[in-house]
């Protein structure tokens, strides 16, 4: 522990602090206008039996927390780094024989009232350990093995939250890559990933005979216009072939066995209709609960994501006030108050509401960005890295969910959905980064 109660405040950026506080403020208000029936507002606010009394009581857990974590050595989040990992991993071990099915998902440990989702707290645990693994002394990032064992560190949480049917969870854990190139994983490799990505879009967008032949022309052409460059080195003709052999692949075989055999139908269903398309699947090949299953997605997703963006449409340039929101108000849109909370700021705040809270989240992942940069010691600036990198992945799904832009995958909106996991989650990762930056003159392993 600090020396005393009275060193709290050094070296503490009270701006991210002030922007933290906000942000969870703006997002009890939003729950409050969601779940609000009537009753008297200060009886509501105690009574612990209405969302947003409940929000506030995991409001004041967290500020509890985070008091703690700033009267907490520096010292501390390195040293037990890997202790915390390995206590992760076993509580994501845990929830397969412990866990509660709630609403299809298989993540969570119900303790009387209290839930907890362990795939959202190990967020905290891998960004402390990756943390830990690339400060480690005479690492050499640019070695193969170095950069393995970094993705083992990230992708074993990530497996095990995929077999939770919690495959939005799964996805943010890739946000850690980033944090990785800034310590020197190659360029090539995320510019592989982003053009395995396109490719799949690509693929879902485009017949797959025409992709194919659109992807040979491609490559006679790339051939032909530096054919002076192949006379002299075969190796380029040799790699361009490669190329559009594992291209072709890709595209006509690994995406179809990828979306027919690893995937559930009804998240094919989600990410066709992302793109505009509508998703054949053969009914014969399915159980009629997996049907029955798939048509209930299917009209949710659809649903939810129609009712959204009718709610921020509604909301104009300046909103309908709040409590005024009909959408909103009288529960069109499901899951208002956790997946879609932004659309509550979209109908009641309209767009220069929702242009304030994007606001306070550009610059809060900058503040952070920007405190990474002058960190002296490598642990503080990968974990700032890694703060910031999942922010800003549940930031631009959360909210590209609601407008219709990316798949429903079901991940919350930082500091504002409803849930006491997730925003005592975003709240420690904060706050340790805080700590970390009030003793940035020390270099920590």
């Amino acid at each position: 522990m600090k020396k005393n109660s009275f060193e709290i405040s050094s070296g503490i950026d009270w701006v991210l602090v002030g922007v933290y506080v906000a942000l969870v403020l703006i997002g009890i208000t939003s729950i409050f206008a969601t779940t609000y029936r009537d009753e008297n507002i200060i009886a509501g606010f105690f009574s612990l039996k209405t969302d947003y009394s409940k929000q506030s009581l995991y409001f004041l857990i967290s500020a509890v927390l985070a008091v703690l974590i700033l009267l907490t050595d520096s010292k501390f989040f390195s040293a037990t780094a890997n202790i915390f990992y390995f206590f992760g991993i076993i509580l994501l071990i845990l929830v397969f024989p412990f866990h509660t099915d709630v609403k299809g998902t298989k993540s969570i440990i119900r303790f009387s009232t209290f839930q907890l989702q362990p795939a959202e707290l190990c967020k905290i645990f891998v960004n402390l350990a990756l943390a830990k693994y690339l400060s480690s002394v005479d690492l050499n990032f640019t070695k193969f093995k170095s950069q393995f064992i970094a993705m083992v560190i990230v992708l074993v949480p990530a497996i095990l939250t995929i077999f939770q049917n919690e495959t939005g969870l799964a996805l943010v854990y890739f946000a850690f890559f980033l944090v990785m190139y800034r310590e020197g994983l190659p360029s090539a490799i995320l510019t592989i990933s982003f053009s395995i990505a396109l490719l799949v879009v690509l693929t879902l967008l485009i017949d797959q005979n025409i992709l194919a032949i659109i992807l040979t022309s491609l490559a006679v052409l790339l051939i032909f216009f530096i054919r002076k460059q192949i006379k002299k080195s075969k190796s380029i003709l040799f790699a361009i072939i490669t190329i559009w052999a594992v291209c072709v692949g890709i595209q006509k075989y690994a995406v179809p066995y990828f979306f027919n055999h690893v995937l559930k139908p009804y998240q094919v269903q989600r990410i066709y209709a992302t793109v505009g398309k509508d998703f054949q699947v053969d009914l014969e090949k399915l159980s009629a609960e997996d049907i029955k299953k798939m048509e209930g997605k299917k009209k949710a997703g659809n649903y939810n994501v129609k009712q959204s963006q009718i709610a921020i449409g509604a909301g104009g340039f300046i909103g309908k006030g709040l409590l005024k929101g009909t959408q909103t108000r009288y529960d069109f849109v499901p899951e208002q108050r956790t997946d879609f909370i932004f659309c509550t700021i979209g109908e009641g705040f309209g767009f220069l509401g929702s242009l304030v809270l994007l606001s306070l989240y550009l610059f809060m992942v900058f503040r952070i960005i920007s405190m990474a940069e002058r960190q002296r010691s490598i642990f503080s600036r990968a974990y700032a890295y890694g703060v910031a990198s999942v922010l800003l992945f549940h930031i631009f799904i959360n909210i590209g969910m609601t407008i219709g832009i990316v798949p429903v995958i079901g991940i919350p909106l930082p500091l504002m959905s409803y849930g006491g996991t997730a925003l005592i989650t975003f709240t420690v990762l904060i706050f340790i980064l805080i700590r970390l930056d009030a003793d940035r003159h020390m270099i920590l392993r």
